[in-house]
C-alpha cells in the first residue's frame, strides 16, 4: 500500500484538448475506477449528469442550510475532462466516484479561510460581499486552489500573474491564453500532452508553494487539507480491491504530483473528524457560458466558452483543421443576419491570414487571438467595432444548459419548473433576454379558465420571484403610462436567478409558501405606514390574500399614533390604487376600505399642522395633498370629503402657514369648484398686494400655479395683481421673490410661457407677439451674469 501508485491525468477544468487526451488515455488503460476532483457527497449526482437528456453546461450548486446562506459551484461545460471522464466511466460500467471534501467542508473551510484573510485586512470583502467571496473561491479551490496554475483560465492574482506574462513573453506569445491554447489544446500527441502538463504542474508548483507558505498560509493549508482528503479517498478505492494500476485520478494538474503515491500523506481519521463542516445540501442547476466567461467575473472559468465548444465539436468529428473556417464563415453569416454583407472571398482570405499568422508562430492551427485579428482585419475591414458583437457571440455564447426532467433537485426549483410550464413560460427560460407585455383582464375568447387568467396568473408568478430577489423577470412598467390592467416584463435567466431560487429553499418548498414566509419576516419587521403600504400591495400582487391582511392590521397599528400626514397620504394613496384594481386581480380588497377612511382622515385632521413647515418640507406636502385630493375624487362615497374642503378652506386662508401650501390649498378649491371668481380674485389681491413680504407672496404664487393651470393663464385679474405686486418690490426684494418665481415658471411648458408673456404685452400696452419674442427668448450676457451674482446672494432662511 506504501508504494501503491495510481495513474494522475491532469487537466485544465474547461479544456476540449484536456478532454480528448483523457478520454484517449481512458481507452488505452481500460481502468476499473475512475476518480474526480469534486465534492464527495456529490457521487450520487454522477448519474444525472450524466443523463443522456441533461445538456450542460450545468453546475453542482452546495448550499448551507441555514442563514446566512453560503454556496459553492462547481460547473462542467461539455468539454469539461471531467464530464467526459464520468460519461465515459458510465458507457464503460467503471466505478466513478468523487474525491474532493464534502462540500459541507469545503464551505466551512472557505468560510475560515475568508474570515482570517479579513481579520489580517488581507482583501476588501465585506460581509455583505461575503456569499459572492465563496462563490466564486470555492469554484477556483475546486479548480485548485490559489495555485491555479494550470487549469484556472483567467487570473485574478496579480502577484502570480507576472509569471504567466513572463511564460508568455519566452514562448514569444501575446498572452498566456494564447500560449496555453497553441501548446496544449492544439497538441495532437496523447503522450506528450499528458507528460509534458505534468511536468510543467509540477514546476509551477514548485515555484507557487513557497510564495504559498510564506504570504499566503491560508491557502497553502486549505490545499494541503484537500490533498490530504484526496488520498485518503484514493486509498479507500484501493482497500476496496482495485488495483492501483487501473485506477485512473481526474484533478486539476496542479495536485497531480502529489496525488501519484497516495499513502504520502493521507488524512487520518482523527483529522477528518476535526474537520470543520457546515450542514449543507447539494443540488444541479443549468449554467451559461457567460457566466463562464472571463467577463463574468468568474475566477476559474475561461474566456471564451462557445469558441472552445466548437472546437470540442470539431474534435469529436475528428476533423480539428476545420475550426478555423468554421469560426470565420460563422462571423460573416452573423454579420450578414445584421445587414453588413461579406463575401464568400473575404472569408477564405481571413481564414489564409489566420493560418500564416498561425505559421509565422509555429503553430500547427490558429489560435483564438489569430482568428479574433483575421476577422477584424479582412471581416471588419479594419475596424472591431464592425466585428465585435459577432466574436462576442462566436467567443462566448448564449447557451445555456439544461436538466433532465425528473433529475432531482430542490423542491422550490422543482415547483418554479412546474409553474413555468403551466403558465407556458419555459421557453423564456433563456439566457437571452426577451419582453413579455400582460393584459391581467378575463380573456373571453378562451374556453378554459386557466387560459383565461393566463396573463394574470403570470403577473402573480413574477411579482413572486421578484419578492424573493430571484432575477427572473423585469418589471418595466412606467406607472402612468399604462393601464392598471397592462404590465410589461424583461425576461431573462441566468444562473445567478437559479442559485437565488436554490436559497429561497429555505423559506419553503413552495414559490408561494417562500413568499409567505418573506412577507411575514418584512412586516415583523416593518415600522413605518408607507413601509406597511407597501408590503400590502405587494400581497395583493403577489395574490398572497392571508399576508394583505396581516398588513392591514400592521398598517393600522402603526397609523394609530401617526401625525406624519405625508407618509399617511402616501399609504393612502397606495390603498386607493389596490383598491382600484383589486377586481383585475380578482382580489376582495373591501376589508382595506375602513382603513383608506381612517387614513384620509387622519390626514384631514393634521393636514393644518403638518403645513407649518419649511420650504423643503412642503414639497412633501404637496404630494401628500394631491394624494388626498385625488382619494376625495376617487372615493367620495367612502371618504370624509366635506372635512377635506373645510381643511383646504382654512388652509388657503391661513397666514401663519407655509405660503407655497396656502397658494396650492387655493389652487385645489378652483380646480374642485369651489372657489369662485370673485373669492379668488380677493385672495390674489390680499396675497399680492404691495408691502406684503416678497418671499410670502411670490411663495404663495408658486403653490397657485402648481395646478390648473389653463384656469390661472385666463384670469387677466391674476396677471394684474402679480404685474403690480412686483413693481412695488425694492430691488433686495425682487430679488428674494424671483427665487420662487422661477422655481414656478420652470415647470411651465413653452406655450404655456408663450401665452402669459402675451398677457403681460396687453398689460403693457405693448404689442403682445412682440412682447412674447423678447420675454421667451434667449437671455443677454448680461442677463445671465445677474443670474449667477443672484445664486450666490444669501437669502437667508426662507
Amino acid at each position: 500500500m506504501e508504494d501503491a501508485r495510481v495513474s494522475v491525468f491532469g487537466v485544465r477544468h474547461l479544456s476540449p484538448g484536456g478532454a480528448r487526451h483523457l478520454l484517449e488515455y481512458l481507452d488505452r488503460v481500460r481502468p476499473t475506477a475512475v476518480l474526480i476532483e469534486g465534492p464527495s457527497d456529490a457521487t450520487d449526482r454522477i448519474a444525472d449528469l450524466v443523463h443522456p437528456s441533461t445538456v450542460p453546461p450545468v453546475a453542482l450548486l452546495a448550499f448551507t442550510d441555514e442563514m446566512p446562506v453560503r454556496t459553492a459551484l462547481w460547473p462542467f461545460a461539455v468539454y469539461s475532462p471531467e464530464l467526459q471522464a464520468m460519461r465515459w466511466a458510465a458507457k464503460n460500467e467503471v466505478h466513478c466516484e468523487l474525491i474532493d471534501l464534502p462540500s459541507g467542508a469545503a464551505l466551512a473551510l472557505e468560510e475560515l479561510k475568508q474570515k482570517s484573510l479579513l481579520s489580517r485586512g488581507r482583501n476588501g470583502t465585506t460581509e455583505q460581499d461575503e456569499t459572492a467571496a465563496n462563490e466564486t473561491k470555492a469554484n477556483e479551490a475546486t479548480d485548485n486552489g490559489e495555485g491555479e496554475i494550470i487549469d484556472g483560465g483567467t487570473r485574478n492574482d496579480k502577484q502570480a500573474g507576472s509569471i504567466y506574462d513572463r511564460i508568455a513573453d519566452l514562448a514569444g506569445e501575446h498572452d498566456y491564453e494564447t500560449y496555453w491554447e497553441r501548446h496544449y489544446e492544439h497538441n495532437a500527441n496523447p503522450e506528450a500532452y499528458r507528460d509534458s502538463i505534468l511536468a510543467f504542474s509540477a514546476e509551477m508548483r514548485s515555484l507557487g508553494e513557497e510564495r504559498e507558505r510564506a504570504e499566503q498560509a491560508e491557502e497553502h493549508a486549505y490545499n494541503h487539507v484537500r490533498e490530504a482528503y484526496m488520498r485518503r479517498q484514493i486509498l479507500k478505492t484501493i482497500e476496496a480491491g482495485h488495483d492501483p494500476e487501473k485506477i485512473v485520478v481526474v484533478c486539476g494538474a496542479y495536485h497531480a504530483s502529489v496525488l501519484e503515491h497516495p499513502a504520502g500523506g493521507a488524512m487520518s481519521d482523527e483529522e477528518l473528524a476535526a474537520m470543520p463542516s457546515r450542514s449543507s445540501k447539494l443540488t444541479l442547476m443549468p449554467y451559461s457560458y457567460y457566466r463562464l466567461s472571463s467577463l463574468s467575473g468568474y475566477g476559474a472559468g475561461n474566456h471564451a466558452p462557445h469558441y472552445f465548444q466548437m472546437m470540442w465539436e470539431a474534435m469529436e468529428a475528428g476533423s480539428p483543421e476545420e475550426l478555423p473556417r468554421l469560426y470565420l464563415s460563422t462571423a460573416a453569416r452573423l454579420l450578414r443576419s445584421s445587414g453588413t454583407h461579406r463575401s464568400t472571398a473575404e472569408v477564405i482570405e481571413a481564414v489564409r491570414l489566420a493560418e500564416g499568422l498561425a505559421s509565422l508562430h509555429g503553430g500547427s492551427m490558429p489560435t483564438l487571438l489569430e482568428l479574433r485579428d483575421a476577422a477584424q482585419t479582412l471581416l471588419g475591414r479594419g475596424e472591431l467595432s464592425v466585428v465585435a458583437e459577432a466574436l462576442a457571440r462566436l467567443d462566448i455564447g448564449t447557451d445555456i444548459g439544461s436538466l433532465a426532467e425528473g433529475v432531482s433537485q430542490t423542491p422550490l426549483q422543482d415547483d418554479l419548473n412546474r409553474e413555468l410550464k403551466r403558465l407556458k413560460l419555459t421557453k423564456y427560460k433563456s439566457a437571452v433576454a426577451a419582453d413579455l407585455s400582460l393584459d391581467l383582464r378575463e380573456n373571453r375568447r378562451v374556453s378554459s379558465h386557466e387560459s383565461a387568467f393566463l396573463d394574470l396568473n403570470r403577473s402573480v408568478l413574477f411579482h413572486r420571484l421578484e419578492l424573493l430577489e430571484i432575477p427572473f423577470a423585469r418589471n418595466n412598467t412606467n406607472g402612468g403610462d399604462r393601464a392598471v390592467w397592462a404590465e410589461d416584463w424583461v425576461i431573462q435567466w441566468t444562473p445567478e436567478a437559479e442559485i437565488r431560487v436554490v436559497e429561497s429553499t429555505l423559506l419553503g418548498e413552495t414559490v408561494e409558501i417562500a413568499c409567505a414566509h418573506r412577507l411575514r419576516e418584512k412586516l415583523e419587521a416593518c415600522t413605518s405606514i408607507a413601509e406597511a403600504s407597501r408590503l400590502i400591495g405587494v400581497s395583493v400582487r403577489c395574490g398572497m390574500t392571508a399576508q394583505m391582511e396581516d398588513g392591514r392590521r400592521v398598517l393600522q397599528a402603526l397609523a394609530a399614533d401617526s401625525r406624519d400626514v405625508a407618509q399617511i397620504a402616501s399609504a393612502a394613496a397606495e390603498l386607493s390604487r389596490i383598491i382600484a384594481y383589486g377586481d383585475i386581480r380578482r382580489t376582495e380588497t373591501a376589508p382595506l376600505v375602513p382603513l383608506l377612511e381612517q387614513l384620509f382622515y387622519r390626514g384631514c385632521l393634521y393636514l393644518s399642522d403638518a403645513a407649518n413647515c419649511n420650504d423643503e418640507a412642503a414639497y412633501a406636502m404637496v404630494a401628500a395633498m394631491s394624494d388626498l385630493n385625488r382619494i376625495a375624487q376617487e372615493h367620495d362615497e367612502v371618504v370624509d370629503v366635506p372635512m377635506w374642503s373645510a381643511e383646504l378652506n382654512e388652509l388657503s386662508e391661513r397666514d401663519d402657514r407655509n405660503p407655497k401650501l396656502s397658494g396650492f390649498a387655493c389652487a385645489l378649491l378652483l380646480e374642485r369648484g369651489e372657489m369662485d371668481a370673485e373669492q379668488c380674485a380677493a385672495e390674489v389681491s390680499r396675497r399680492l398686494s404691495p408691502g406684503i413680504p416678497s418671499d410670502l407672496g411670490a411663495g404663495w404664487f408658486e403653490g397657485l400655479s402648481m395646478r390648473n393651470r389653463y384656469a390661472l393663464l385666463s384670469r387677466m385679474s391674476l396677471w394684474e395683481q402679480l404685474n403690480d405686486y412686483i413693481n412695488s418690490l425694492n430691488n433686495d426684494e425682487f430679488k428674494r421673490a424671483l427665487v420662487f418665481l422661477r422655481r414656478a415658471f420652470s415647470s411651465f411648458s413653452p406655450h404655456e410661457k408663450t401665452m402669459i408673456a402675451e398677457t403681460l404685452g396687453e398689460l403693457w400696452g405693448v404689442n403682445a407677439e412682440q412682447a412674447a419674442e423678447v420675454l421667451t427668448g434667449d437671455m443677454k450676457e448680461e442677463e445671465d451674469k445677474m443670474l449667477d451674482e443672484l445664486n450666490e446672494f444669501d437669502f437667508g432662511d426662507f
